[in-house]
């Protein structure tokens, strides 16, 4: 028998049918190409045993002078700086009760572990995080130390909130906890992904009957961070919200910096004798352009307002070069503004080597350092032009690339679209109602952009396409991931992830390992059917050689499976054989299975090798298969 030579194209095809892809490969998960040929996924791991609270949807590292290698992540709860495998909340604290409002303002009922805190006009909500101190004695039984901790908050009304503590009260008691309590609020928690609104209010107002909710959903959306650093510090904004910042301090151990909350950065401004109304109260986006030490708002409140009403989505203000607390316009500093004067509202601004490229809604401009009295000048660069969300967009070799509505999109320069030979496949396969989770991120050792974005029927991340532009070639694949940082500070990228039914989540290690953390990671890949000349002939197959390469596998016997999948026409399903599937096994580096014996007889088959054992990994070469033509019927 002849033997046939199994060399597909690399790269996924899916816009075009399975049978008129014939030398390609069609299918495939957790699999990545490697000088044209596929291997399996690299593995991940947790990169530290604690959780955080939240969904993570932002990550930002940073070196300090004192060496910390701090990561920020951003959840829809908390803002927390990781170092050294240990989370520190550094939430802002929205506001702060002592005495006397906060005098005795512990109640106890006997025999229930839910206590009522008594605390006129609180302003929290039901979800919201309550930090309490200062508690002296047990009350009602129940220890002072299960009090003087962090609570989520239970609404009861505008004057009383409950707490559930460990331990049961063994008395009743309708106010205790002496003078010295402090009680202080987080700044409250936002939604974890977009929800539809059909209430009152969210129809416009004077059209239909008074007090109907709207017969179109509104969308309200999922609760984002933007971090960056200026020098040693953090700042921070939740999307559309307040603007906050975190002082490194000037000591050589950074402890008491992290036990200590992030503050308004109009606070630090008026500390800093600066007028702290100029900051502005709101923003979209705030960013650092490093090479000029500007902070920047994107879509924010304009000058001399302090009001939220006043928030103008087009407009761009920054402050004074190298000082982040001044934002008063003067001819003796260099904050100021500009508007974009295109779009209805700025989607993102995303700092790259020469330029700060900003999209709104509909167009493209770039923002640069003019080093004039103008201090920055807006270029409009394409118009016409989607952002699938916020963070759908990153940078790699100098090239910026992104996610549209319908199609992918690279700014050499000039921008183009980037073709792509799965893009029906991706773009008619998005819960475009969750858009915004998208996230995109790199992974510069494998000179890959990745995208993670919610399938059709899922409102959660939960699949992955990736662009090779180095070899120009496409994959995909299903993981759950809210959060991506390709960073050249840590050894791995990292990654965040939290279940849609989960309270709290994990940050992950990718690129460590070949398994998914301590559990198997299933990956296979299949290629397009092939056939003999014109496709008339029936194939019958007898054996293959196997070509393989497991270098990498941490387990002592790797194995993978090989498989043929036959049938007799493109509209049919693929036959069902146990014989059909092989197994490969390494005895040692290099050295496997020498050939394994299938028997399958069809007009058309497919190749597929796929693995889900610990400790595997695999890279495919040109297998070979034993073949020859059985007749037209």
């Amino acid at each position: 028998m002849p033997f046939l030579k199994l060399q597909f194209k690399p790269g996924l095809n899916r816009d075009q049918t399975n049978y008129a892809g014939e030398g390609g490969w069609y299918d495939c998960d957790k699999i990545r190409f490697r000088s044209g040929y596929p291997e399996k996924l690299g593995g991940w791991k947790t990169a530290t045993s604690e959780t955080f609270v939240g969904v993570c949807r932002q990550l930002w590292n940073w070196i300090t002078s004192f060496s910390d290698n701090f990561l920020a992540l951003g959840t829809n709860s908390k803002l927390y700086i990781e170092v050294g495998g240990e989370f520190y909340d550094i939430t802002p604290i929205r506001a702060t009760f002592s005495t006397p409002d906060t005098d005795d303002c512990v109640e106890t009922n006997s025999g229930s572990a839910d206590v009522t805190i008594n605390l006129t006009a609180h302003g929290a909500n039901d979800g919201d995080t309550v930090i309490i101190s200062g508690v002296t004695g047990d009350v009602g039984g129940i220890p002072n130390a299960e009090i003087n901790t962090s609570h989520t908050v239970q609404l009861i009304d505008v004057d009383t909130f409950i707490i559930t503590v460990t331990t049961a009260a063994t008395s009743t008691v309708a106010a205790g906890g002496g003078s010295a309590i402090v009680v202080q609020f987080e700044i409250e928690p936002g939604n974890r992904l977009t929800i539809e609104g059909y209430g009152w209010g969210t129809g416009t107002w004077g059209r239909g009957y008074w007090g109907l909710g709207s017969t179109q959903p509104v969308f309200l959306p999922q609760q984002d961070w933007w971090i960056d650093n200026f020098d040693n510090d953090l700042v921070a904004n939740i999307r559309n919200g307040a603007i906050y910042y975190w002082e490194r301090g000037s000591t050589t151990d950074p402890t008491s910096a992290l036990e200590t909350r992030a503050e308004l950065l109009s606070e630090f401004a008026n500390d800093a004798g600066y007028d702290p109304d100029a900051v502005p109260v709101s923003a979209m986006q705030v960013l650092v352009s490093q090479q000029d030490k500007h902070l920047l708002a994107f879509g924010c409140v304009p000058y001399g307002s302090t009001t939220t009403a006043d928030f103008d989505p087009l407009l761009i203000r920054w402050a004074d070069q190298d000082n982040p607390f001044q934002w008063t316009p003067s001819p003796t500093n260099t904050a100021g503004f500009i508007r974009v004067s295109r779009g209805s509202r700025i989607v993102r601004a995303l700092p790259t080597r020469q330029e700060i490229l900003v999209w709104t809604d509909t167009h493209l401009y770039t923002l640069q350092f003019l080093g004039t009295t103008d201090v920055f000048g807006l270029q409009e660069y394409a118009d016409n032009v989607s952002i699938a969300s916020p963070r759908a967009c990153a940078s790699a070799s100098n090239i910026t690339y992104w996610m549209g509505q319908d199609k992918f999109y690279a700014y050499t320069g000039r921008v183009e679209t980037l073709p792509c030979t799965i893009r029906n496949y991706v773009f008619q396969n998005i819960n475009f109602n969750q858009s915004e989770q998208i996230v995109c991120g790199t992974n510069e050792e494998w000179n890959e952009v990745w995208w993670f974005y919610p399938s059709a029927s899922s409102n959660w991340n939960d699949r992955y396409v990736i662009y090779n532009h180095l070899e120009k070639i496409w994959y995909f694949g299903t993981i759950e991931r809210t959060a991506w940082l390709d960073t050249g500070l840590r050894q791995y990228p990292q990654a965040a992830t939290t279940g849609q039914n989960s309270a709290t989540g994990l940050l992950y290690g990718h690129e460590d390992g070949v398994d998914d953390d301590v559990l198997p990671m299933v990956s296979y890949i299949q290629s397009n059917d092939f056939d003999l000349e014109e496709g008339d002939k029936f194939i019958l197959t007898r054996r293959i050689i196997p070509d393989v390469n497991f270098d990498g596998s941490e387990s002592s016997t790797p194995e993978v499976d090989l498989v043929i999948r036959p049938r007799n026409f493109p509209g049919s399903t693929y036959q069902q054989d146990t014989a059909d599937t092989q197994r490969v096994i390494s005895t040692s580096v290099n050295v496997f299975t020498d050939q394994v014996f299938m028997r399958a007889r069809a007009r058309q088959m497919a190749f597929k090798i796929q693995s889900e054992a610990l400790g595997v990994q695999w890279q495919l070469g040109n297998p070979r298969l034993d073949i020859r033509p059985d007749g037209t019927r």
